[in-house]
């Protein structure tokens, strides 16, 4: 499974990253989480062993955290970006009628 697949595999990038980079890059990170994510909880469905359950669903739970604060950062660098999410997670609140979030 670990391919390290990043942009820099492994390497420091020669120059500084633009801003679009950096936004591009987290956003990349963002999908890593999400991905460690899947693998842990899937790994800790498909097992018996309590011990070990419990450990991967607490690194799993985990690796929300570091998603969110992804997204946040993301959000930070660019506030346009954060404006689509806004509107569909707005969007999403009206179809189920549950009002503004």
């Amino acid at each position: 499974m670990p391919g390290f697949s990043s942009p820099f595999a492994g390497n420091n990038c020669p120059q500084k990253l633009s801003k679009e980079e950096l936004i591009r890059a987290i956003r990349f990170n963002i999908a890593a989480e999400f991905e460690a994510i899947q693998v842990y909880d899937q790994l800790a469905a498909s097992i018996d062993n309590e011990d070990a359950t419990k450990i991967l669903r607490e690194v799993a739970d985990d690796e929300k955290v570091h998603a969110g604060n992804f997204m946040k950062l993301l959000f930070v660098l660019d506030p346009v970006e954060h404006e689509f999410y806004k509107e569909g997670f707005q969007e999403t609140m009206d179809l189920l009628g549950k009002g503004a979030e």
